[in-house]
């Protein structure tokens, strides 16, 4: 420890981003993670039949955002990928998803022949509401009670824990509709990429620096603090407190892990949602992404099993929001807290406690590191 350098709790893409920024600022950085490797959830590597798998899910990156795909790019090469996902349905058909024109026929039994068509079917069987605040009252104001208690009510309370009558209504807002065929999920993101020889091996670049050193297998203690010029964490900002204020939920995930042959039918796309009251949400099939696929013999898929994350070692994975807003309050609490604590900052998702892509972790983390070296009187170099 020295007080001429930053500690960093997480090797995730928050701590990893802002680790190399500083330490090419002339800052020394110590990063530790409770993890036994560096990526955090990005943590991909292969299977015995050679697949690449994401231990913690599938990690499609797209933005639209250039300044991070060209620094990004500094550490790796990358390949282009389009996600397109399909919903199993209960009688064994699969739709596209998110929601478009194919899948209203799919679904209804029509022979809707344009976007304009299709437009005005959902109008008739939407449900218009002035101010929607709840999942339930957005979609159905949108698409109607059927396709929501088809598409999003089993899956909703499978991946939240919570009713859709319960669910902030910007969770759902995110989610496209579309009247047309499109099907790509991400049509408007202009870079829709994969690192093409893994996440980890894209980090291991991002973290090689003379300034930068990793301790793995580490768990933060508070003691640390007083050896270092400054600490970002990655760590939930209740936890930091010791939940003094009481305990910010998470929804979690385990992950089933299977080899399967070949010829065993999973619909046409990479990621298969599940449309029933099983445990799982989704599946992925990793031999369908590219620079992912093994041994021609084998195919190696992961179905997801939301859970609460006291259920899973407190693998925290997404803030839960709900529509009275009582834990974004709760977390305002804490983050008043933390404003009487300059020499710490939190960071990343479970930092801020927010729902972030990959490419808004990364931005919100050059803001962050810029910010902070503008405080020290350095610039990012």
């Amino acid at each position: 420890m020295s007080e001429d350098t930053v500690l960093i709790v997480g090797a995730g893409f928050a701590g990893a981003v802002h680790a190399r920024l500083l330490a090419e600022s002339g800052i020394k950085v110590h990063i530790i993670d409770r993890r036994h490797h560096i990526a955090g959830n990005a943590f991909d590597e292969r299977s015995a039949s050679g697949v690449r798998v994401h231990r913690y899910g599938p990690h499609l990156f797209h933005t639209n955002m250039e300044h991070i795909v060209a620094w990004l790019s500094r550490f790796g090469r990358f390949i282009p990928y389009e996600l397109r996902v399909e919903a199993l349905l209960a009688d064994g058909r699969y739709t596209p998803l998110p929601i478009n024109r194919r899948t209203i026929n799919t679904v209804f039994g029509v022979d809707l022949r344009t976007a304009k068509e299709t437009e005005n079917f959902l109008a008739t069987r939407a449900k218009p509401h002035p101010n929607p605040t709840t999942a339930a009252e957005y979609l159905a104001s949108r698409i109607g009670t059927e396709l929501t208690d088809l598409f999003f009510r089993p899956y909703t309370f499978k991946m939240w824990g919570l009713d859709l009558e319960q669910m902030d209504a910007n969770v759902v807002k995110r989610i496209p509709l579309r009247f047309d065929d499109e099907d790509r999920y991400f049509p408007s993101d202009k870079y829709q990429i994969l690192p093409q020889d893994g996440y980890t091996n894209l980090f291991a670049n991002i973290l090689d620096h003379k300034n930068i050193r990793i301790n793995l297998g580490v768990e933060f203690d508070r003691t640390f603090l007083s050896g270092y010029r400054h600490c970002f964490t990655s760590m939930s900002i209740d936890t930091y407190f010791k939940e003094a204020l009481g305990q910010l939920p998470y929804r979690s995930l385990r992950f089933h892990h299977r080899e399967c042959a070949p010829n065993e039918h999973f619909g046409s796309a990479a990621v298969i949602n599940f449309t029933d009251d099983g445990p799982f949400t989704r599946q992925t099939d990793w031999s369908l992404l590219p620079g992912h696929g093994g041994t021609s013999t084998t195919r190696t898929l992961t179905r997801e099993e939301p859970c609460d994350f006291r259920d899973n070692a407190f693998e925290r994975y997404y803030p839960v929001k709900t529509s009275d807003g009582r834990y974004d309050a709760l977390y305002r609490r804490y983050l008043e807290r933390a404003a009487a604590q300059p020499e710490i900052t939190f960071i990343g998702r479970c930092g801020t406690y927010q729902y972030l892509d990959m490419h808004q972790v990364i931005n919100q983390s050059m803001v962050s590191a810029a910010r902070w070296l503008d405080s020290q009187n350095l610039s990012v170099c």
